[in-house]
């Protein structure tokens, strides 16, 4: 049955991936994205079936949005570096989050929302969501705050909301991200490319289908507040994927020494607790996922 679903950040990378989906499984949807990092073109092919605001979600309640059935919250500022520049997106952040859950709580609706690997920075891998975080960084602590006030809301006004804390994503419709798009996504990009530190350094990648069946799954199967890893399973090192993707197009790699204090050396999910409850796991290995940008983005270049 038809849903009436509201997505936030639904112009963005994993956002606009998610929209294509819950278009073509029939349901009406409604997108709420300032462009921050994200662009209409990348929901060009579902722009005809959506409702698309351009607005902030703090702003939701002045939007005359329908009731809606369930909530995407994946608008929220979605890399470190942003953070460090500006800490007041913290702030930002926090209080688009409950708008959002203030808005579940009047439509009696359930809610995703994207929190982030960056909550285990420092901590050793595998990942597991029962880690207690480190105090490490201002993107860190919006995420983990987020978290916290969804738990809250569950407790106090029975919202029913699923954290999930999505690793290295890559795939289609992140070039618009630019300078923050992953670090996979700027070695296809680009034909040369400069790795900080010697490049064993390690990341869980997991292509943006896999992670947007795991945003519906987590619709259709999750209850009260739960908090689930979104990853492969499985760590890459930036030279392994760098020859990876050398076997399909030209790339240069640089290596410069690693300037920042407080960098992510490994990151690498356990995915245990997600496959037992929701039943959900990945799908796309990492060369086919490779393959698949490949083409998608020499496409884009070409057209």
């Amino acid at each position: 049955m038809a849903m009436k679903i509201l997505v936030t950040g639904g112009a963005g990378f994993i956002g606009s991936n998610l929209v294509e989906k819950l278009v073509e499984e029939g349901n009406d949807v409604f997108v709420v994205d300032s462009l921050h990092t994200g662009s209409r073109e990348n929901l060009k092919s579902v722009l005809e079936k959506i409702e698309f605001i351009r607005a902030d979600c703090k702003d939701i309640f002045l939007l005359n949005i329908p009731k809606v059935d369930f909530i995407f919250h994946l608008g929220i500022f979605s890399s470190s570096p942003m953070y460090k520049q500006n800490p007041a997106l913290v702030g930002d952040a926090i209080n688009g989050a409950i708008a959002v859950f203030e808005f579940a709580k009047k439509n009696s609706a359930g809610v995703v929302f994207a929190s982030s690997s960056s909550i285990y920075s420092g901590l050793p891998t595998p990942h597991k969501e029962e880690m207690t975080p480190l105090v490490k960084d201002y993107y860190t602590e919006a995420r983990y705050c987020i978290e916290r006030l969804a738990k809250l809301y569950s407790v106090l006004h029975n919202v029913n909301s699923t954290a999930l804390r999505f690793f290295s994503v890559y795939g289609k419709h992140e070039e618009y991200k630019g300078r923050y798009a992953n670090c996979l996504t700027q070695m296809i990009l680009n034909d040369e490319f400069v790795i900080y530190g010697d490049g064993s350094q390690t990341r869980d990648f997991i292509h943006v289908s896999d992670v947007v069946n795991a945003c519906i799954t987590a619709m259709n199967k999750s209850s009260g507040f739960k908090v689930y890893n979104v990853g492969t399973g499985r760590e890459t090192s930036f030279n392994e994927v760098a020859k990876l993707i050398q076997k399909y197009k030209p790339l240069k790699i640089t290596y410069k020494p690693n300037p920042i204090k407080n960098y992510v050396d490994r990151t690498c999910a356990d995915i245990t607790l997600i496959k037992n409850e929701l039943g959900w796991k990945p799908t796309i290995e990492l060369e086919d996922g490779i393959k698949d940008s490949i083409k998608y983005y020499l496409h884009q270049c070409t057209d």
